[in-house]
């Protein structure tokens, strides 16, 4: 298979389960603030990971326990909206990569407030 169509059919696939996550009534889920980040579909479009990120707080062990319980209902809704010859078995996987980068982020804003404290501007005395 080309890699360009494997490309649109992770595009298509991660634009269709951001819509259909909005979908979901499980309380688990539909509490939630999640962003679909990414798909990954196998090579042979058996398989596919559904990477998502969650904003705020919630129960990670319920959330992952919900989003399972409805894959068959996501993989129902991709088949009727996609044009695939098999659909592929769904897996969902949080993405750290956003937390990741906050905590990064923080971690080189306290590296620049104390590279600027320490560099404490020098007093010349001129005596002429």
């Amino acid at each position: 298979m080309a890699k360009y169509r494997k490309n649109r059919i992770n595009d298509a696939m991660t634009a269709e389960c951001a819509q259909i996550v909005r979908e979901i009534k499980d309380p688990r889920v539909s509490g939630v603030m999640i962003t679909v980040m990414n798909s990954d579909v196998s090579a042979d479009l058996k398989f596919a990971k559904i990477y998502y990120s969650v904003l705020g707080e919630c129960d990670e062990k319920d959330l992952a326990k919900g989003l399972k319980s409805a894959v068959p209902f996501v993989r129902s809704q991709l088949a009727q909206r996609l044009n695939l010859r098999i659909t592929p078995e769904l897996t969902f996987v949080r993405d750290e990569g956003v937390k990741h980068g906050a905590e990064i982020s923080k971690l080189l804003r306290e590296i620049a407030k104390d590279a600027a404290d320490s560099a404490e501007p020098e007093d010349e005395d001129d005596d002429e």
